[in-house]
């Protein structure tokens, strides 16, 4: 076997933009993926149409111990890098909310497909079906890989090690550890982790109310005491989700409240003051489902006068309603775990890199890329573009 630059344990994101970025230099690696094909998490991210990056992508967009962390990444490779490096493949982008960019095929499988043939291309190794089961370093700094394919434990050799194995979602899309405990292995400290971008849930006497209104998407501002979110909540058969609900989740700890504003773009009572104006006849019931959908509304009436008619309010009901709209109160009992996270938060201390080239700063020739990393993004491609830009550092040092 002719000799590798670099083993790549991950076939994700991070992985294959690493391996790819490394061909480009004329390096040699192989990918260890111990799922049947590479790029499971890319295939399935934004609905199976892949938001791979956000034009809008910069260091407040993540979060980790050091928030000044992913700067030099981001500088060496742009959310320009990424859309220009797509195009040049093949792959446009169509910008949807907030700055989120799919490809215009609106196939997640292009995305993947651009990495395999390129891997082919450069003569990239990808070899899947392959549990990685130990990491040794050598008195001469090189690392040998132990792994098991079809029931055979192989090994295979190079000075480089990339650890770009992901988080702990999803576990049947090969979610792993691994990545965690060779860092410990290794002596890296790792930083408390939990899931991240992922539907809260309702328990107690409240539990009933949310399950009757599964399946209404309502729009609002999720706040807590350090950060605020407007987009669409979903209420479900356990609780919220939706995409306000996943982004707060990762700032949200257990036993905090959150405060939904219901109508965060106008005042309620202000709306009623106009109808009232207008002769007041119309019910409470009738002006909310003008807003709202007509369940969610009925719903309503568990906590606000619904049936009385606008004119009929008092000034303590008018009260009420304003503050039940805009500062809904919500105590969250947990989260749905990792197999409904999107991803990761926490993971190997930033402390422990190199800013500029994800290496290990104990470890010469150990390099950590991707969500295994304490860098946590927003939804709506940020965790994309993450992947990319860790990868093309670490391919530029291999």
């Amino acid at each position: 076997m002719d000799s590798l630059d670099a083993v790549i344990i991950g076939g994700g994101a991070c992985g294959l933009m690493c391996a790819v970025q490394a061909g480009f230099l004329g390096k040699r690696v192989w990918i260890l993926e111990q799922s049947d094909k590479p790029g499971a998490k890319i295939l399935i991210s934004g609905g199976g149409r892949c938001n791979y990056t956000n034009l809008y992508a910069s260091e407040v967009n993540f979060i980790s111990e050091n928030k000044h962390f992913c700067k030099s990444a981001f500088s060496q490779w742009t959310v320009q890098d990424t859309i220009s490096f797509f195009e040049t493949y093949g792959i446009y982008g169509q910008e949807k909310t907030l700055g989120q960019l799919f490809p215009t095929s609106n196939k997640a499988k292009d995305v993947v497909k651009v990495f395999t043939d390129l891997c082919v291309d450069l003569g990239q190794k990808i070899i899947c079906r392959s549990e990685v089961k130990a990491i040794e370093r050598s008195t001469d700094g090189a690392f040998t890989v132990y792994y098991e394919q079809y029931g055979d434990l192989k090994t295979v050799s190079a000075p480089n090690v990339v650890l770009a194995s992901g988080g702990l979602p999803v576990q049947k899309l090969g979610a792993t550890d691994f990545a965690l405990k060779t860092a410990r292995q290794f002596g890296l400290r790792v930083t408390e982790t939990a899931p991240a971008l992922v539907p809260l849930t309702i328990t107690g006497k409240d539990a009933e109310w949310y399950a009757q209104l599964a399946g209404n998407s309502i729009f609002c501002r999720v706040s807590n005491e350090r950060v605020s979110f407007e987009e669409n909540i979903l209420f479900t058969h356990w609780g919220l989700s939706g995409p306000a609900i996943l982004q707060i989740s990762s700032y949200w700890k257990p036993g905090e409240w959150l405060i939904l504003d219901l109508l965060p773009n106008a005042n309620i009572v202000d709306l009623i003051t106009e109808e009232r104006q207008q002769g007041g006849k119309k019910l409470l019931e009738t002006l909310l489902a003008g807003i709202y959908t007509k369940k969610f509304a009925e719903a309503l009436g568990n906590y606000l006068p619904v049936e009385k008619n606008l004119a009929s309010l008092t000034k303590a009901e008018l009260q009420l309603i304003g503050d039940f709209i805009h500062h809904f109160k919500v105590k969250p009992a947990g989260d749905k775990g990792y197999d409904r996270a999107e991803v990761m938060r926490g993971g190997v201390a930033t402390e422990e890199l190199s800013s500029k080239t994800l290496e290990s700063k104990k470890v010469p020739g150990l390099y950590f890329g991707g969500e295994c990393v304490d860098v946590t993004g927003w939804l709506g491609g940020y965790n994309f573009q993450w992947a990319w830009a860790s990868g093309f550092v670490i391919a530029q040092q291999l």
